[in-house]
Parts: C-alpha cells; sequence; structure tokens
C-alpha cells in the first residue's frame, strides 16, 4: 500500500505554473523546432529592468507588453517582434511541459521556491532563469560539496575522487557533480554507494538520465538539448557555485572544462577551490591562481580557503 501510494504521489501533476513563471518560461525556454531565439541572460535582464519602469502593478507584467510600449522602452522593429513572438508560444510551451512531465521532468524559474538558493547567493543575475529538475526536488536546497576534475583520471587522481565522494557522504552533505566520465563519475559513485545523494548538471538531454534514489538532475534552458561543448562550459559556472567548497581532483593546464571552470571560480569567487597537489602543471598552475593545495584528503572539515 505505501508504495503504491508513493508512486501515486510522485505521478501527481505539479502544481499550475504563476503567470509570472510562465512568461520567464516563454522569454528564456528553448523549444524544439522554433525558429525564434530564446533570450540570453544579459537581453533577460534587460528587459527586466525596462519592463519594470512601466509601472504596471499587474502580476503578470510581461503578459501587458505590446508593440507600442516595447518600441517606448527602446526596442526597436526587429526586437519587439522577437519578444512578442517569445511570449505567443503559450500552446508550443504547454506541448513542451507536457512532454517534459510525461519524463519525470519540471521547470524551476527563479521565481520559483525549489529554485536553488545557492546559485542566487553566488551567481546573482548570471543564475540561469530557466532549469529543468528530474529526480529529488529536496536536493535543490542541499548543503552541497562539488567535485569535478579531468576525464581521464591517473589512479591518483580516482583515488581522490572516490574519497571525496565517500567523505561527502560520510558528512551528510549533498556532491555537485557534472556526471561526466573520469572525476565526476568516480565521486559520485563512490558518494551515492555509501548512501549520500547528488545534485548533477549534465551537459545533454536529461532524458538520458537514468532515474535513481537520492539523485536531482539539472539542466539550464531545455531538458531535452543535445550535448555541446558550449552547454559543458556553461555548467561549470554551476558546479562552482552550487558547492560551499569546489574540491578539483586532477586538472590540465589551459586546456578543458576543469581549468575553464577552476580559473573562472577563483577570479570570481563562486566558492573556494581545493586542487589535489599530485605535482602536475594544471595543479601548480590553479594553486599559483589562488587554489588551496590539498595533499591527503581525509577530513572536509580541515579544508579552509587561503587567507588572504
Amino acid at each position: 500500500g505505501g508504495a503504491a501510494e508513493a508512486q501515486k504521489g510522485a505521478a501527481a501533476p505539479p502544481l499550475p505554473l504563476r503567470a509570472a513563471e510562465e512568461g520567464v518560461l516563454l522569454l528564456c525556454c528553448a523549444l524544439p523546432e522554433d525558429t525564434v531565439r530564446p533570450l540570453t541572460l544579459p537581453q533577460f535582464e534587460a528587459l527586466g529592468r525596462r519592463v519594470r519602469l512601466l509601472g504596471s502593478g499587474a502580476s503578470d507584467p510581461l503578459g501587458e507588453v505590446t508593440a507600442r510600449e516595447l518600441r517606448r522602452l527602446g526596442y526597436d522593429e526587429g526586437q519587439c517582434a522577437r519578444i512578442l513572438a517569445l511570449l505567443a508560444r503559450r500552446e508550443k510551451l504547454r506541448r513542451y511541459l507536457t512532454a517534459a512531465e510525461r519524463a519525470g521532468i519540471r521547470p524551476v524559474t527563479r521565481l520559483s521556491a525549489s529554485y536553488p538558493a545557492r546559485l542566487w547567493q553566488a551567481l546573482g543575475t548570471r543564475c540561469p532563469a530557466v532549469l529543468f529538475a528530474k529526480g529529488d526536488p529536496v536536493l535543490a536546497s542541499a548543503r552541497c560539496i562539488t567535485v569535478v576534475g579531468s576525464r581521464e583520471l591517473t589512479a591518483e587522481g580516482r583515488t581522490f575522487a572516490e574519497t571525496a565522494g565517500r567523505l561527502i557522504a560520510e558528512a551528510g552533505l549533498t556532491l555537485c557533480s557534472g556526471g561526466a566520465i573520469g572525476a565526476d563519475l568516480a565521486a559520485q559513485e563512490a558518494c551515492l554507494a555509501h548512501g549520500g545523494s547528488a545534485v548533477i548538471f549534465p551537459a545533454g538531454p536529461l532524458t538520458d538520465c537514468p532515474a535513481q534514489a537520492r539523485t536531482l538532475y539539472l539542466a539550464e534552458q531545455a531538458f531535452d538539448a543535445p550535448f555541446s561543448a558550449a552547454r559543458a562550459l556553461t555548467r561549470n559556472r554551476y558546479l562552482h557555485a552550487m558547492g560551499e567548497k569546489t574540491l578539483a581532483a586532477q586538472c590540465t593546464r589551459c586546456s578543458g572544462g576543469t581549468w575553464e571552470g577552476a580559473v573562472e571560480n577563483l577570479r570570481r569567487g563562486y566558492s573556494p577551490v581545493f586542487v589535489h597537489a599530485d605535482g602536475t602543471e594544471g595543479a601548480r598552475a590553479l594553486i599559483a591562481r589562488g587554489a588551496v593545495p590539498v595533499t591527503r584528503l581525509h577530513d572536509l572539515d580541515e579544508l579552509q580557503p587561503a587567507q588572504l
């Protein structure tokens, strides 16, 4: 009886979207076979600032936008047409969200109560306007430690990643990972094997991600977008922002997502970066940029940010 009830609850339809949330999805969601490009984050931010200048008291100010108002806000005819075309995609969006629901996937916008607070705190307006989520929604607010690293690991790098995953589970924290082969998967499997949980930002479609307990998958802008190098690089920012600390198991200097993500993090301060001090050029270069060297990983509490 209990299992059947739980299954019924999991299959229950989600609460209807608020009008303002639907507006964010219409503007920022990438729908399949759609000729209208969704707004980029800077474009979405700019529109939000301009719309607020309208002084509308409506709960859905975007729903009140007309070509005349957009022109008054400084948009040219082409920009007006694009914004209005995006806002007119309601039926396409409903079909897309229905397909997502059938696959156990739900939308989460910045206006949603279930949006990951850490992303807001670390990234501000650089955080994604739209996420699609598959798995345990409670994990969106979990305390996370992020593990990143090369796809092709040395034996030492693999041991570091697996140890990190195990320690995260034993500490009652949640692993944040990109789900890629190599360090990501090694840490993820170790964490889950020791009873832990994981928040994963895959660079490919959520429909390819296996449903499993104690796991939440998050993808930006679309749930069915194929893998791309650009998408992989963008999600690295979210990995570093989601974790209270970021551990790099292995890194190649000036090459790959681990390097790019860690360097951006060190420049912008999303989370403290700790790197496996394995003597490689990549590790030395990150340490020179401010990452904290870790020679032996045995206690997460001992990982303290460098004193400035």
